[in-house]
């Protein structure tokens, strides 16, 4: 006869502590989703949660489950698999940028050291996580959390570096204007 392995139940593998992995992770929005079925109204937890390294990578996912621990795991996992790397320079960024998600837009401006992080809600959970220490922003159009948060890692993505600026253009770096 064959031994059968023994699994873990469901409940312990949610449960056993999660190791560190050095991320910044930052809840922006739970919200509360129904569908109408025969039956009545089924709820659910929709979790929208940025993470980052603090050095210059950032990442947003989302995530929907039955408990809001759950969604607010999957939408982590979800994040990490999409993060990208930013250019910056110092604690701020090295130009203006304009970040663009459907109506929604933010515009992005470096700021002297000490200024800080002058953000809105969801804008500022994703320049936290992306270690920029000094900026201004500006959110246009949608308020939509999901929104100001693609267009602020879009406007993020956006950002280059004087080296990508001379490398395109062919010439040395001290010869920028």
């Amino acid at each position: 006869m064959e031994e059968k392995k023994e699994r873990p139940a469901r409940r312990e593998q949610r449960r056993r502590p999660q190791e560190d992995d050095g991320l910044i992770k930052k809840l922006i929005q739970v919200n509360r989703v129904t569908k109408t079925v025969k039956g009545g109204r089924n709820m659910r937890f929709a979790a929208l949660v940025v993470v980052g390294d603090g050095n210059g990578s950032i990442g947003y996912g989302t995530g929907k489950s039955k408990e809001v621990p759950e969604a607010i795991e999957k939408a982590s996992a979800q994040a990490k698999k999409n993060m990208k790397k930013v250019s910056l320079k110092g604690t701020s960024i090295p130009h203006t940028v304009l970040g663009v998600f459907g109506r929604g837009s933010v515009l992005m401006m470096p700021a002297s050291e000490g200024t800080g992080v002058i953000a809105g809600g969801p804008v500022r959970a994703v320049m936290e996580a992306a270690g920029v220490k000094d900026v201004r922003t500006k959110s246009h159009g949608t308020s939509n959390p999901i929104n100001c948060v693609k267009a602020a890692i879009q406007g993020l993505i956006d950002l280059k570096s004087p080296e990508e600026i001379a490398e395109a253009r062919g010439i040395a770096v001290e010869d920028l204007n």
